[in-house]
């Protein structure tokens, strides 16, 4: 926070749609309103081979029974292009992440639902069925309207093709293992965003935090024994960090990049 400079702009991420910011406390994809379309993107690729990312957000509305539509994370080759999935475009490619809050068709889980779709540019989202043909992986996750801070953990290892997403809903630091998605190969550069929509239902759609860690192979071995918890920083040899603080709307978020590596002068440069 305030996440904007002084004249309302950001140099790391871009806003659009119906974004808006409140300085104080997040940036609102959606209103809870109908018929709204919001996004947030990272303005520079990402191409690390291993990364982390962690995210707060929250889901609530006025509405006590039929809500909607829900959010997406993702991590796409295009980037700030409006449409019909969950706000972004169809026919991605790369990795959308969609936390579900309104059933189009009958289904044999509950919703909310978060579900992960691997874009291969050409295959379309299957929105009528809420994404069943597409699902690469998902689970049940009552993430909507907690008083306990929601989050999402993201860990890739582009080695082992493997993409883990884990989720705090119920308690602060009690994570479970929502998906893990293997033979994951993800645009040699990429970019992270965030969007939402909604029609006739409608809920705020809020991002408050976003920090992304782009790790070393080791680090991501760590972290697989202590069940993919980050690994300190003093003990880990981690290669870069990109730390992503985001939260708010009119060119929100602040980034903290911190470059860290083993020379002659043991140098250290803050971006």
């Amino acid at each position: 926070m305030p996440y904007i400079d002084q004249d309302l702009q950001n140099r790391w991420f871009d806003f659009g749609g119906d974004t808006i910011i409140n300085t104080n406390r997040h940036i609102r994809l959606t209103q809870d309103k109908p018929s709204q379309s919001g996004w947030l993107w990272s303005r520079l690729p990402m191409s690390a081979p291993y990364f982390q990312i962690e995210f707060d957000f929250k889901v609530e509305g006025k509405g006590d029974g039929l809500v909607g539509d829900g959010f997406a994370v993702w991590l796409t080759k295009e980037r700030a292009e409006p449409g019909p999935v969950f706000g972004n475009r169809d026919r991605f490619e790369g990795v959308g992440i969609f936390f579900d809050t309104y059933a189009n068709s009958r289904q044999s889980h509950s919703f909310p639902y978060v579900m992960a779709m691997v874009g291969d540019g050409r295959t379309s989202y299957d929105n009528d069925h809420d994404g069943l043909s597409n699902r690469a992986g998902g689970c049940e996750s009552d993430f909507r309207g907690k008083d306990v801070p929601t989050k999402g953990h993201i860990t890739y290892s582009a080695d082992a093709k493997v993409l883990k997403l884990k989720l705090q809903t119920k308690e602060w630091d009690q994570w479970e293992e929502c998906f893990t998605l293997t033979d994951v190969t993800l645009p040699s550069n990429f970019y992270l965003g965030f969007s939402a929509i909604t029609g006739e239902v409608h809920d705020n759609h809020d991002i408050i935090s976003v920090s992304t860690w782009l790790l070393s192979k080791s680090d991501i071995q760590v972290g697989q024994r202590r069940n993919n918890t980050p690994p300190p920083s003093s003990k880990s040899g981690l290669g870069w960090i990109f730390k992503f603080i985001v939260a708010g709307g009119v060119f929100a978020a602040v980034v903290t990049v911190a470059y860290k590596m083993s020379q002659k002068n043991n140098n250290m440069k803050r971006f």
